[in-house]
Parts: C-alpha cells; sequence; structure tokens
C-alpha cells in the first residue's frame, strides 16, 4: 500500500478498531461514536466512516438500522444473546458459548470471569469459573445451529444459537421444539480449547483475522472435525 491517503484510513480504522475493544473491555459496554472521539480524537464524519469499513471488514457488527450503534466486537456484545460474563469489576454480555469463555483468555487483567446461562431446553441455571488454566469442570454440552461457513450470513442469528444445554437430551428436546436441524454438540473441554486462542491478538494494533486455512488447521487442533468445521469427516 504505497497510496499515503489509503494509508492514513487504514491507520485510522485501526486505531478506531483498538479503540472500540478497549472501551468494551473496559466498560462492557459498546461505545457510541461520540466515545470514540473522545478517545481517538477524530471527527464524527471519520469515526462513521471507519465503523462502515470494520464492519464490512467483520471486525464489528453494526445495528442494521442504526449504524452509530455497535452490536457485537468479537467477542463482546452489547446486546443480550443468552450469557452474562462477570469479571473482577466489569460485567459482560457474552455474545455466545464460544466468546463467553474467550473473554478470561482475551484479557490479561482478568484470570477468569464467571459465565451464566440457562439451558434453553429447560430453563435449568448453569453457571462456571472459566479461567485460562485448565476447562471448566460439568456434563454440560455446547450445541451450536450455524456451520461455520454460514456464521456472516446472519452473524447475531449464529451467536444467539451457540448455546450450552443440560445434557445431549436437552439438545435433542430444543431441536424437536424448535423445529430445527441438529448442528455440532461439544463438550465444555472442547469449548474451552476453541475459545483459549481463537482471539489472540485482537486487543493489539495489527491485528489480522485468520484466513480459512488457518481457521481450518485451528479447528482441527482443537479437535473440532467434519463439514460443519469446513474440515474432512
Amino acid at each position: 500500500m504505497n497510496d499515503p491517503a489509503a494509508q492514513t484510513l487504514a491507520a485510522q480504522r485501526e486505531e478506531i478498531r483498538v479503540a472500540v475493544y478497549s472501551h468494551f473491555a473496559c466498560t462492557g459496554n459498546a461505545p457510541s461514536p461520540s466515545d470514540l472521539t473522545a478517545q481517538t480524537g477524530l471527527p464524527y464524519s471519520e469515526i462513521r466512516r471507519a465503523l462502515d469499513a470494520l464492519h464490512e471488514h467483520r471486525d464489528v457488527v453494526l445495528d442494521s438500522q442504526n449504524h452509530d450503534r455497535i452490536v457485537m466486537a468479537h467477542p463482546f456484545a452489547s446486546i443480550p444473546l443468552g450469557f452474562s460474563v462477570m469479571g473482577a469489576s466489569t460485567l459482560w454480555w457474552g455474545g455466545c458459548a464460544w466468546d463467553s469463555f474467550a473473554i478470561p483468555h482475551l484479557l490479561d487483567e482478568e484470570p477468569d470471569v464467571l459465565v451464566a446461562t440457562r439451558c434453553p431446553a429447560c430453563d435449568t441455571p448453569h453457571a462456571w469459573v472459566v479461567g485460562r488454566e485448565a476447562p471448566p469442570a460439568g456434563d454440560q454440552v455446547a450445541h451450536f445451529l450455524t456451520p461455520v461457513h454460514r456464521i456472516w450470513d446472519d452473524v447475531v442469528h449464529a451467536c444467539a444459537n451457540q448455546r450450552l444445554f443440560c445434557s445431549t437430551d436437552c439438545v435433542g428436546t430444543w431441536l424437536k421444539d424448535t423445529g430445527q436441524s441438529p448442528g455440532y454438540v461439544m463438550d465444555l473441554a472442547t469449548l474451552w480449547r476453541l475459545a483459549r486462542d481463537w482471539y489472540a491478538g485482537r486487543m493489539e494494533p495489527g491485528y489480522t483475522r485468520r484466513d480459512p486455512a488457518s481457521a481450518s488447521a485451528y479447528f482441527a487442533q482443537v479437535g473440532l472435525h467434519g463439514r460443519f468445521w469446513g474440515l474432512a469427516d
């Protein structure tokens, strides 16, 4: 990239991306454009242009009706999607099971968090202390409804349906009651491994999202398999 103007825009976009993540991490809430102006000193017009570019690049998810509102910046969310994540002094909405388990791996100052949810089938409450050293104990299972290659068709719907259930029996009940086709079921240890390094470096300048080949290699490494994850059966 040799165009100075393009380099400036790319640098501004990255500055705003890091500011978005920093604000979510520190407050539990999505920053508004005025918050980002205060953090970066950039005018509203530049903030808006950068947010649209970040949305297009899948670094943030903007509200379809109000593009000033950030709905998600994985693993953070500004809307309830089935999980709360409580740190030492900050409370976040967990974007999904995957994102909720990822937060302590992403934030140096949060060695563990309390992840809470309810089983979508029977409404039983569940909570786990999720840290960096080992998976939490429990017989519960995660069910992901949307195959990985379709997640960004409707990312909010996909994330809202990455949930934790009491058991595979509860997954079956929920699928029958909702008329959904089965997705992918994993235990807590596999979910923890999936979340552990997926977002590594996302809080820092210069972060690059995984390309399909490196994503597939990561999924295989953590113990996932099959076409749901873009892997061989």
